[in-house]
């Protein structure tokens, strides 16, 4: 599987707008869990969210389980196109529809 195949698997697994808003929540806030544990020298700080939306809402397993490392370059790339506002023409491409 190519990169460009599993984003758009992964989008698909992520269709629900709730479960992208649980996935912004989560990277942004690993993000800044990240910096304070850089900051405070305590590594305590880097306890993961878990995947609530997929449970709750997608009702699917998350794509971090068979391809890690493209999942959290997904996370990204999904969290920068929403706050640059090309999220929607991403989901649109994939056939996923209105993004909220």
């Amino acid at each position: 599987m190519t990169y460009a195949e599993f984003w758009s698997r992964y989008l698909a697994a992520h269709r629900d707008p709730r479960t992208r808003a649980l996935h912004y929540a989560g990277t942004l806030g690993a993000a800044t869990c990240l910096a304070l544990a850089a900051a405070a020298g305590d590594w305590r700080w880097l306890v993961a969210p878990a995947w609530l939306g997929h449970l709750a809402f997608e009702r699917n397993r998350p794509e971090t389980f068979a391809h890690p490392l493209w999942s959290l370059l997904s996370d990204i790339r999904m969290v920068g196109l929403f706050l640059t506002g090309r999220l929607g023409g991403e989901l649109r491409r994939a056939g996923i529809g209105r993004p909220e």
